[in-house]
């Protein structure tokens, strides 16, 4: 039997919020992601009380997409459950975001950007979630066959017709991402945010992009538009937890599919980087998973970490690198060092 659900009172006092960009949507620091963990062969016990402890400590911001599980959409399917079991009566105090832009049926239009795609995906996920809108739909990557012009103005459709409040993008290069803000600035619905893959061991959004002649972080911030990075751990990389071996209950160890980390990721070079970064997390009195959201979260650009969690303690460990997310210069000369 499902004991029934009462938040903790005190739920906003044990998290700190940040405006996304210039918009008046403020996200938590750091927002449960459902990218893994919550799929068929989960147990929804674990992760029914995973959603309740982010919700007790003021994580406001659950995030999926159309292709998560696995197999896809099952996320969505297991999510809406539990929604209307625990968090009906909190609708308003969340923001539910999900997305398209992988492949999740057959045929030409169950994949990429088409307005045909992006407006189908969002119905089927609106059906699974059992939801009559989200907060955020994002397109989840570019698509290099349509035309820019026609992706945005599926997200813009998909607002007047008032199923989602905001729309972001996601993977979006810094000159992609630059085109796409304008033309949905011009269309008249703002991109709200823009979600990379972003840690310490991939610095992607940092790189000057020579169309752009800014990286994403600057394109993002001089547009006004927030930023909520993924892989915040590099799937795992950035603990403690491979410095001995590969457990089996590691994204490593279940052979996840979907994008997930495999051991080919666990190079000795990669290792031995993360090696030291723990040895530096420890002498700041953090975990080292601790320390590399933390890491993130010292710039101010960046909105929100989502992580993925396969249990409340794990969550909780997150959400404790908000504790101390400043460096002095001397951490960050020898975090520079370690990482090049």
């Amino acid at each position: 039997m499902i004991m029934a659900y009462t938040p903790a009172e005190d739920r906003y006092k044990k998290m700190q919020y940040r405006r996304s960009g210039k918009s008046g949507l403020q996200l938590p620091a750091i927002s449960l992601g459902l990218w893994q963990n919550f799929g068929e062969a989960d147990d929804m016990n674990v992760y029914r009380q995973t959603l309740r402890t982010a919700f007790d400590n003021g994580i406001t911001h659950f995030d999926l997409a159309n292709n998560y599980g696995p197999p896809g959409g099952s996320a969505e399917i297991n999510f809406g459950k539990i929604f209307h079991e625990d968090f009906t009566a909190y609708r308003d105090e969340l923001i539910i975001s999900t997305k398209a832009g992988y492949y999740m049926w057959p045929g030409p239009y169950g994949e990429w950007g088409s307005k045909k795609y992006l407006v189908s995906s969002l119905d089927q996920s609106l059906k699974r979630m059992g939801l009559e809108y989200v907060d955020i739909f994002y397109h989840h990557r570019p698509d290099p066959n349509t035309p820019l012009e026609e992706s945005m103005a599926a997200l813009d459709l998909i607002v007047r017709q008032g199923k989602a409040l905001y729309v972001g993008i996601s993977n979006y290069p810094a000159d992609k991402a630059a085109e796409a803000i304008k033309i949905l600035k011009q269309l008249g619905t703002p991109c709200l945010i823009h979600q990379p893959r972003y840690s310490m061991l991939d610095r992607w959004v940092e790189k000057k992009d020579t169309s752009a002649k800014k990286n994403l972080l600057e394109v993002l911030d001089a547009n006004g538009v927030g930023c909520i990075v993924f892989s915040p751990l590099a799937q795992g990389l950035l603990t403690d937890k491979y410095l001995k071996g590969i457990p089996a209950d590691s994204r490593v160890g279940r052979k996840l599919p979907n994008g997930a980390l495999t051991e080919n990721g666990l190079d000795t070079t990669v290792l031995k980087k993360v090696t030291a970064l723990n040895e530096l997390a420890l002498q700041r009195n953090q975990t080292m998973a601790q320390m590399a959201i933390a890491w993130l979260l010292k710039d101010k650009r960046i909105t929100s970490v989502l992580v993925g969690a396969s249990s409340s303690k794990q969550l909780l460990n997150s959400i404790a690198s908000l504790g101390d997310i400043s460096f002095s210069a001397e951490e960050l000369k020898k975090i520079e060092k370690i990482l090049k």
